[in-house]
């Protein structure tokens, strides 16, 4: 097994339908990285589509994951990639949506609960931890009255899709910062005003 390898599992929905949703955000991020590692997404055995590479000669491997399941059964393929790769949760980092911050924020968490997250309940449920690092990629609160359920499963707005491939790029470039650097350091530049 390689000593410094990280599983990256972004989160979303299969499918065109849902490839422009906010909910999506996670597997729009392992897109971004899988360009950047000259990668292409793989169907794999752990009912996820996998992509791997390294961000510089010798430097950490990354194994990138989407999930081909429905977001609120991501735990299921995550479990099945860890025991795949011989990995323990500490070196899994998860890509999500969250609305409990705002649009073009990022945050990165290690632990804690799910937040609401139906995706992050069942990584929880079947990996039997939390104790693994989240990207946490802000999409905002729903306007007015609009169900978060709703409001997740749209398209980002037009103005917001003028800003999201610059907030891609910062998701993508912490997920690099924590497999090089490690969490706390990454955390320091992030979170940095």
């Amino acid at each position: 097994m390689d000593e410094n390898l990280w599983l990256v599992v972004g989160l979303g929905n299969p499918g065109p339908g849902y490839a422009g949703n906010r909910h999506n955000v996670g597997h729009m991020v392992a897109a971004v990285l899988a360009d950047r590692l000259s990668a292409n997404f793989k169907n794999h055995k752990t009912n996820s589509a996998v992509a791997e590479g390294r961000s510089f000669p010798g430097g950490p491997k990354l194994v990138l994951a989407k999930p081909s399941t429905y977001m609120n059964v991501s735990g299921g393929p995550v479990a099945a990639l860890l025991r795949f790769y011989s990995l323990e949760p500490d070196r899994l980092i998860v890509v999500h949506d969250d609305l409990d911050l705002p649009f073009d924020t990022i945050k990165i968490k290690v632990g804690g609960g799910h937040g609401g997250h139906n995706g992050l309940r069942d990584i929880i449920a079947a990996t039997g931890t939390k104790e693994f690092v989240r990207i946490r990629i802000g999409i905002g609160r729903p306007p007015g009255r609009q169900d978060a359920a709703d409001f997740v499963l749209h398209d980002f707005s037009k103005d917001e899709r003028a800003v999201l491939p610059n907030l891609l790029t910062d998701a993508a470039d912490a997920i690099e910062l924590i497999a090089a650097e490690g969490v706390t350091a990454a955390q320091q530049k992030v979170h940095s005003p």
